[in-house]
Formats: C-alpha cells, sequence, structure tokens
C-alpha cells in the first residue's frame, strides 16, 4: 500500500485573503497545516539603504510608505529619534496635534483591520461600514497635509502647520444634485476641529454596529475562539507588541508605560485580553477604537483654547515662516540651506518608538555627523508577529490560517521594508 505523505502548497502571493504580497509555504497532512513557511521580501523597496542618500528631511515622505495603513505614525517615531538626537524642543501644541492625528490614525488603521479580517472570515458588510468612516478620517489627514494618504505632515521640531480654519466643503457639479451636496457639507460649515468632534460623537456608535455584526455573531465566534491561541509567556518570547500582546493579557503599551509626548497627560485605560486567541485580539482593538476617540476628544478640547506656535522656532532645524523667508534675508539663507544641504546630526546614535496600532514601531538612527544617517534601522511590529505565524497555525485548518493572519494584522511594507 502506498505510503501517505504530507504534501506541500503554496499560499499566496495571489490569495484575496494574503493582502497582496505574502507568500506561504504549507506542509499540509490533508488539511491540517503542519508547517508554515512565510517567504517575505516580494515587497522589498530598501526604505533604510534609500534614507542613507537622502537628507533627514527627505526621508520623512518614506515613512509613509512603510506601513500605509498607518502613516503619520511611521512618521511619528522618525521625527522623535530626530530630535532626541538634536535635544530639540517641540511646542505643546504641536504635541497635542501629534498625537490628536496618532490617535486617528490608530483609527484608520483598525478600520481596515477590521474591514479585511472580517472579509477574509466571510463577513462583507463590515468592511463596507468600516471604510465609509474611513473616508472621514482620510478627509482629516487632507486638510491639514493636502494629500489623503502619505502626508508627510510631522517634521522634525513639530508639524508642517497649523490645523486650518475651515474645512473643505463639497461643490456642486452638473453631475451633483444641490440638495445632496447640502446634506454632504452639514458637518463641514466650521474648522477642522469641529468636523473632527462631530466625527468622535458620532463614532461610538458605529462601533456598536461593528459589535451587533460581529461580537456574539455565532459564525464569527466559531471562526476566532480557540484559535491562533498564544500564552503571554510566550507572546513575550516571540517579541509580540502592541494587540498582539496585550490580546495574550500583558498590560503593556508605550504611551502608558514609556509616555512621549503629551499622553502622560491624558486619560485612557489599556484593555487587555485572557485567553490570548483571535476573539480576544478583535476585542482589543474594538476596545482600542473607543479609547482613541476617547483621547482625540481630549486633545480637540485642548486645542481649542491653547493657541501657539507648532513648529520649533530653531531655524537650524525647522523652517522660517514664508513670510519671514520674503522679507527677511536671514530666514531666506536658513530657508535655502534647510531644503538644499539639510540639517547636520551630531555623532552618535538614538531609538525612539511609539506604540503604533500594531504594537511597538521604532527607529534606531546612527549618525557620523552628517546630514545624512549613516544608518537607520527600522523595528517593524509586524515582523515579529509574521515570524510567529508557523508555530500559530500548527494543527489548524487552512480556513483557520485565514483567520490567524487577519488577526495578526499583517503590512507588508514595513516587514519589507
Amino acid at each position: 500500500m502506498a505510503e501517505i505523505k504530507n504534501y506541500t502548497m503554496n499560499f499566496g502571493p495571489q490569495h484575496p485573503a494574503a493582502h497582496g504580497v505574502l507568500r506561504l509555504i504549507l506542509e499540509l497532512d490533508g488539511e491540517v497545516i503542519q508547517r508554515a513557511d512565510p517567504h517575505i521580501g516580494l515587497l522589498h523597496r530598501a526604505t533604510e539603504k534609500l534614507a542613507e542618500n537622502r537628507t533627514y528631511i527627505q526621508s520623512v515622505p518614506y515613512m509613509d510608505r512603510l506601513d500605509y495603513v498607518s502613516m503619520m505614525m511611521n512618521e511619528h517615531a522618525y521625527v522623535m529619534a530626530i530630535e532626541k538626537m538634536l535635544n530639540l524642543k517641540v511646542p505643546i501644541r504641536a504635541q497635542y496635534i501629534r498625537v490628536l492625528f496618532d490617535e486617528i490614525t490608530r483609527l484608520l488603521n483598525h478600520l481596515l483591520w477590521l474591514g479585511c479580517h472580517a472579509l477574509d472570515v466571510g463577513a462583507m458588510t463590515v468592511f463596507l461600514y468600516a471604510f465609509r468612516e474611513r473616508e472621514d478620517l482620510f478627509d482629516c489627514y487632507e486638510a491639514v497635509s493636502g494629500a489623503r494618504m502619505h502626508a508627510a505632515y510631522y517634521r522634525p521640531g513639530g508639524v508642517y502647520r497649523d490645523l486650518p480654519d475651515h474645512m473643505p466643503q463639497y461643490q456642486n457639479t452638473r453631475f451633483s444634485r444641490p440638495n445632496v451636496t447640502h446634506k454632504l457639507n452639514e458637518n463641514r460649515q466650521g474648522s477642522l476641529l469641529d468636523f473632527i468632534d462631530d466625527f468622535a460623537n458620532r463614532f461610538p456608535k458605529y462601533i456598536d454596529e461593528y459589535e451587533t455584526l460581529l461580537t456574539d455573531n455565532r459564525i464569527w465566534k466559531q471562526r476566532t475562539v480557540g484559535i491562533g491561541v498564544v500564552s503571554p509567556e510566550r507572546a513575550l518570547e516571540l517579541g509580540f507588541t502592541g494587540p498582539m500582546l496585550r490580546g495574550s493579557g500583558i498590560e503593556w503599551d508605550l504611551r502608558k508605560k514609556q509616555p512621549y509626548e503629551v499622553y502622560d497627560k491624558l486619560d485612557f485605560d489599556i484593555p487587555v485580553g485572557v485567553e490570548g486567541d483571535c476573539y480576544d485580539r478583535y476585542l482589543v482593538r474594538i476596545e482600542e477604537m473607543r479609547q482613541s476617540v476617547n483621547l482625540i476628544q481630549q486633545c480637540s478640547k485642548w486645542l481649542r483654547v491653547n493657541p501657539g506656535p507648532v513648529i520649533s522656532d530653531n531655524q537650524k532645524y525647522a523652517p522660517p515662516k514664508r513670510q519671514d523667508m520674503k522679507e527677511d534675508m536671514e530666514s531666506m539663507i536658513h530657508h535655502f540651506k534647510l531644503f538644499t544641504e539639510g540639517f547636520h546630526l551630531p555623532k552618535g546614535e538614538a531609538y525612539a518608538a511609539v506604540e503604533h496600532p500594531k504594537g511597538e514601531f521604532g527607529i534606531y538612527l546612527v549618525s557620523d555627523g552628517a546630514n545624512k544617517p549613516y544608518r537607520l534601522k527600522i523595528r517593524a511590529p509586524g515582523f515579529a508577529h509574521l515570524a510567529s505565524l508557523d508555530e500559530m497555525t500548527k494543527g489548524h485548518m487552512i480556513s483557520d490560517l485565514v483567520a490567524i493572519i487577519g488577526t495578526q494584522d499583517i503590512v507588508f511594507g514595513e516587514i519589507d521594508r
């Protein structure tokens, strides 16, 4: 009688649940996974190497393209590393704006994760709901930076500009109906902060809608409860961070444990799981969205009553105001030097990390005194999570693999760098 052997199968990179460029080589016993070998590098675009040939400011837009779902968060870690080496003070208003947009970015990330995770497991409606809310948040990005995704809004010493007083509105065209345009513009009559407040007031009801569709849904629970269980001890050993670590019951959040910007002045909770399975990680991220709304409201309240500068006044590292540049020769020289040669960092090294939606996103910067990094090393949270995929999927079915990839919230821009 013929001996039955395990057989090997490719999962991805074109698989709809692989989100583009994940390629797994699966060793299967029937439909049970014996081994999952992730092959990475299909999206490699050499961000770390490119940064060695660009001035420090020129590398800011590259950060957006790492995890292209959490754009401003990547910029945040990068500019924090530069500020640490320059000992550059960031104005308090700029710190609040950064925290505001960090939390908007967290919502953007978690909404895409929720929609795609549900879609992978077979629920279509949640995807459409989540993308409806993402449009409003992209409008906030566009209002401050002019770009809907790759904003390049954070700068060493602060942010590019202050929050606008007027929210852009939809215009009537020969294809649109005036009553529809008027309805679309109802919450766009005031400033960006008015628009953000309106969104923050509406959003908790939307989260309730997602939970109505999923949390007690028996099919969703059958696909996620007890799947991809990771113990607290093993999560630490594997280098998990963010919701993957908190889902296993470890209360670790850089915003609380190693506060940066103004997080130590704000009130919020750290949600943690109990079982360490896909369902717990889902619940943790849902609660994180509620906490982000709370943080957004606190920042908005402070920003309304506290005007001030949004970027450092040290013109060696931050550009002067455009009006000054046109009237003052000294400012003109600073501007010219900043955008041609750039600034020089002192010799040394620095590491700065933020609590990214996916975990700890860190930038390790080494300077030899030049106007470009000697070495830039990116600590991507998804890299450690993907490395655990073999262990998390062993003994599960192929359909469970899809749920586990979803719960890891992997984006390959940061993994392949």
